[in-house]
């Protein structure tokens, strides 16, 4: 198996890493193989987002720091329902934490996030940065107007695992402007048809359009 490429951080990205984990504890992820057996017989959406979704785009294996998966916010209860008797559902709006099920039903913020763990003393296994919905229908967050089918934003690889396409994964990186993304996009953009760099062109003139990518597309 050949070695991953290790992430590209800056010294003040270490220090809030440092920071983060001394204020939320450590993360153990499962990877989406792992993920995927844990939600056999979910029958909603859901598809890998970040860093793993360019590696099954393009083959190009670098460290990952978590795993991202991403769901519709109305599927939020039956996905807790799901895994409440082997996770933790906590729901991380803005860095204050809540746990789902009882009290709290569903999620207050449609662009929050769910974190799961097994207990108070396990690690964090899977970072879930929730897709608000139109109607069912999934929905950019950062591109007003940006509303699809889900099986039109993803694709379906041989493990049959779905993937946020390529071309969306680099607009969402695009808005954090860090280091670590270089090489996602250096890897992404060989794979990326006309329809898809047209497409990213037209996402990252909206979203930032300044960003440097806009000339090596």
């Amino acid at each position: 198996m050949p070695t991953r490429v290790p992430l590209e951080k800056t010294a003040e990205e270490h220090a809030e890493d440092e920071a983060f984990l001394a204020l939320y504890g450590p993360w153990a992820p499962l990877g989406p193989a792992e993920l995927a057996r844990e939600l056999a017989g979910f029958d909603r959406p859901w598809w890998v987002v970040g860093g793993w979704a360019i590696e099954a785009a393009t083959g190009y294996r670098r460290e990952h720091e978590d795993t991202d998966i991403s769901l519709l916010v109305c599927d939020v209860p039956a996905f807790v329902e799901l895994v409440r008797d082997r996770w933790h559902v906590w729901n991380n709006v803005g860095g204050v934490l809540h746990p789902l099920g009882g009290r709290w039903r569903t999620v207050d913020e449609p662009a929050s996030q769910l974190w799961l763990r097994a207990d108070a003393t396990s690690p964090w296994v899977v970072d879930i940065p929730l897709t608000p919905d139109v109607d069912g229908l999934w929905s950019n967050k950062f591109l007003d107007g940006h509303v699809a089918p889900w099986e039109q934003v993803t694709w379906r690889a041989a493990d049959g695992i779905h993937y946020l396409r390529p071309e969306i994964v680099l607009a969402y990186k695009a808005r954090l402007r860090r280091p670590k993304d270089e090489p996602d996009f250096a890897a992404t953009l060989p794979v990326l048809d006309d329809r898809a760099r047209a497409w990213l062109r037209t996402a990252l003139g909206s979203m930032v359009p300044d960003h440097p990518w806009l000339d090596r597309l």
